[in-house]
């Protein structure tokens, strides 16, 4: 039957196959540990890897903190999940984020899960989430702990999705504020992560340098030096790295290439 017969016009059934071939995400919001201001952004960033299918936020609606959110929640389709305190000075919240994530997991509907939250408390969650088979990205501020970014396949550092962000070449990762990463390891993480991946002469895909640097530091993400791409910040260090473009076959798209320079040998 047409997709006219059934009472569907082409564009619509185009539009409904190119959604179910994208990986399905469950967005699920802290909204005690994430900021309003970075919605537009962050939603923008999660389209990259997959349709947001479910999209909830949890907190307390009663209070005055989370109005900057309330705003935002019928423009993008965002349940609120109201969950008050039962005590002072613990945080209801996490539990039904908690369980609500893994009343979806059992669903077996969703290809990965989007945990935005800068709270640690969510770290045995990302991981039980991955032991199912499951991707799961990670949206958080720098000051995330460790823990929580590592037990995430991507994390995100919030900071980088915020309008008109300012973010200038810095001289570490700060994927752990306290054990910064500095610039000679910021090219050793790069060049053993060109190594990894290289044939024989040397020369590596950099889709396949980032994706082995990004396993081993989840939140690794050019944008915090101020490059909006992998290849402009490995451009950045000429004396370190050689890079090239090539075309596979005339007139396909260029391809990008890397390996470790000679020149400071």
């Amino acid at each position: 039957m047409s997709p006219r017969a059934n009472g569907s016009s082409p564009r619509i059934a185009v539009k409904a196959e190119a959604e179910e071939s994208q990986p399905r995400l469950a967005v699920l919001i802290d909204a005690d540990n994430a900021q309003a201001a970075i919605i537009d952004g962050l939603l923008a960033e999660i389209a990259k890897y997959g349709l947001a299918s479910v999209k909830r936020i949890y907190g307390d609606w009663t209070q005055p903190q989370l109005s900057s959110w309330k705003a935002m929640l019928l423009q993008h389709s965002i349940q609120p999940i109201q969950q008050f305190g039962y005590t002072k000075g613990k945080n209801a919240t996490d539990s039904a984020l908690i369980i609500d994530a893994m009343d979806l997991l059992y669903t077996r509907r969703f290809d990965g899960f989007c945990l935005i939250s800068s709270d640690s408390d969510f770290t045995r969650l990302a991981s039980r989430l991955r032991e199912e088979g499951l991707v799961v990205y990670g949206f958080g501020e720098q000051k995330t702990p460790q823990p929580f970014v590592s037990a995430c396949d991507r994390f995100i550092y919030t900071e980088v999705l915020r309008p008109q962000c300012e973010v200038t070449p810095e001289t570490v990762i700060p994927t752990n504020p306290d054990q910064p990463i500095a610039t000679d390891k910021l090219i050793d993480l790069i060049g053993n992560a060109v190594e990894a991946v290289s044939a024989d002469d040397g020369w590596a895909h950099l889709g396949a340098v980032g994706n082995n640097i990004c396993k081993l530091a989840p939140g690794f993400d050019p944008r915090l030096f101020g490059f909006k791409k992998f290849s402009e910040l490995v451009r950045a260090f000429p004396e370190a790295f050689e890079v090239e473009a090539r075309s596979p076959t005339k007139g396909a798209p260029k391809v990008i290439y890397a390996r470790k320079s000679s020149r400071g040998e």
